[in-house]
């Protein structure tokens, strides 16, 4: 079930990153997959990471991103390989830490992406600088807000709030009613 789930995630970031651009041509520069690469990478298994970058570069070379065939699966394993490595000691639970990792790996990400596609002779549409800027503020800003809300709503503390919300309820309710007697 949560290999589905994971296959589910990946499929839905592809085809928004396919469809986005279509619909708004500066939403090009908004890059999914990679913000689910990065979650992955912080939050999962490191050799999981490592496969949905892979699935998701590659994915995204094959619906027609632009570049070579591969350069984005390879930069976006890189990414993945970099925040693992960089973050498996380090406990990276707030979202706010998130961000700062967020921006470095689309950093390192257009970084690897542009000098793959230079160096097979692949043109790039812009320059590196100005390229690098309009993906950092989009994903960054986009990743952010997707970070906090599976944060808020799917991590390990929401669970735990959840199932005890019954219990802080009654407890709540025993406290007021024990007050009311007196």
């Amino acid at each position: 079930m949560r290999q589905l789930k994971t296959a589910a995630i990946i499929a839905i970031a592809v085809i928004l990153q396919a469809s986005l651009r279509n619909i708004w041509p500066p939403l090009r520069f908004l890059d999914c997959p990679l913000i689910v690469v990065v979650y992955f990478a912080l939050v999962r298994d490191p050799l999981e990471a490592l496969l949905v970058a892979a699935v998701c570069g590659i994915a995204t070379d094959a619906v027609g991103a632009g570049g070579l065939l591969g350069s984005s699966g390879f930069s976006k394993t890189v990414t993945a390989f970099v925040i693992v490595t960089l973050f498996s000691r380090l406990l990276v639970n707030n979202p706010l830490a998130r961000i700062p990792v967020m921006a470095g790996a689309i950093i390192l990400d257009s970084a690897v992406y542009v000098l793959l596609n230079k160096a097979f002779g692949n043109p790039t549409f812009l320059p590196f600088v100005s390229y690098v800027a309009y993906k950092l503020i989009a994903t960054t800003a986009v990743g952010a807000i997707i970070l906090f809300t599976t944060d808020v709503f799917f991590s390990e503390r929401a669970r735990q709030r959840r199932k005890h919300a019954f219990r802080r309820r009654i407890a709540r309710r025993n406290i007021s009613t024990i007050g009311r007697r007196r």
